[in-house]
């Protein structure tokens, strides 16, 4: 008699979210069992990789190695998200509003969403938005890109709960999908998608954001609420936790000494170009494994790495 491999009964399903428009739109989620048992349901929709573009030159602020492939066009968001697009083979592009932080350049509203309609009048890919996480700054900035942006079918965020109505409502108003931030509690997120479902947003326009740690800085954290999340999703039937996830893990991943640290500072942690690339698609592999569907990296090769890895468990 021939060994039959034990198999779990998911009483739950992912639900699907449609982002960008066009022949290029990505639908994430539609899972029926946990990340990549294929063997127990089905992936409809394998995970995307968006690439992360700046609206400013990072300068300093980014490793040398991760801002060497775009160090010719780091001042202008327009032709960066084209160069991810097409050299890079980006499936989304994020831009990172990083300008209009208070703390920073405070730049304008107004500026911001002028550049956001410009760089996704250019492409042709869903294109995510993400402002800074200052609750205050991010509900001016995100209305008006929502506004300047009515048509092209952006996802837009982080949206926290003391700014959800003010974004969720441009968000409503101009048909865009949300990123819902919670601070790596599942049942905050779990509250988050309540308050928008209160609102009035459908769950087919909204991403769970649950906050990303990298190796090393918090990735066990995550991991173990991202678990906790499709638990519920799909083993008790918490149907305000069966949305699709999205993980901002490159900003986490670059920003730690291990990948700042040259080769001169820290010769013991070998070449500084590859560790930090392997630190940035082994956190992409972990988020996959705990169930991201849609990861938002910096480093192409990292990209690619996480991307076949992807196509390997997928099929």
């Amino acid at each position: 008699m021939a060994f039959e491999i034990p198999k779990q009964i998911y009483s739950g399903a992912i639900k699907t979210v449609t982002i960008g428009k066009g022949d290029k739109a990505i639908t994430l989620g539609g899972e029926t069992s946990y990340p990549f048992y294929v063997f127990e349901g089905v992936m409809p929709n394998k995970p995307r990789v968006a690439m992360e573009v700046w609206d400013k030159n990072p300068g300093e602020d980014w490793a040398a190695p991760a801002l060497e492939p775009f160090k010719d066009v780091a001042g202008d968001p327009v032709a960066w998200a084209q160069k991810c697009i097409k050299d890079f083979g980006a499936e989304a592009v994020a831009l990172i509003l990083v300008s209009t932080d208070p703390n920073g350049d405070n730049a304008s509203p107004e500026s911001a969403a002028a550049t956001a309609k410009k760089v996704a009048a250019a492409i042709d890919v869903p294109l995510l938005v993400y402002g800074t996480g200052n609750v205050e700054k991010d509900a001016e900035v995100l209305k008006a890109v929502a506004e300047a942006c009515d048509g092209f079918n952006l996802t837009i965020g982080p949206v926290q709960d003391k700014n959800y109505k003010q974004i969720g409502a441009a968000a409503l108003a101009y048909n865009h999908t949300l990123i819902a931030n919670s601070p790596i509690d599942v049942n905050l997120a779990k509250q988050l998608n309540i308050l928008l479902g209160q609102l009035g947003v459908k769950d087919s326009k909204i991403l769970v954001d649950p906050t990303t740690g990298g190796l090393g800085y918090g990735l066990e954290y995550s991991y173990s609420v991202m678990e906790r999340d499709r638990m519920a999703a799909l083993t008790q039937e918490d149907d305000k936790l069966q949305l699709p996830i999205l993980n901002y893990l490159g900003q986490e991943v670059w920003k730690v000494k291990e990948c700042k640290q040259t080769n001169a500072e820290a010769p013991q942690l070998g070449d500084q170009t590859k560790r930090g690339i392997l630190m940035e698609a082994i956190t992409a592999v972990d988020l996959l494994l705990a169930g991201g569907d849609l990861l938002i990296m910096r480093h192409p090769q990292a990209v690619k790495m996480t991307k076949a890895i992807i196509q390997e468990l997928a099929g």
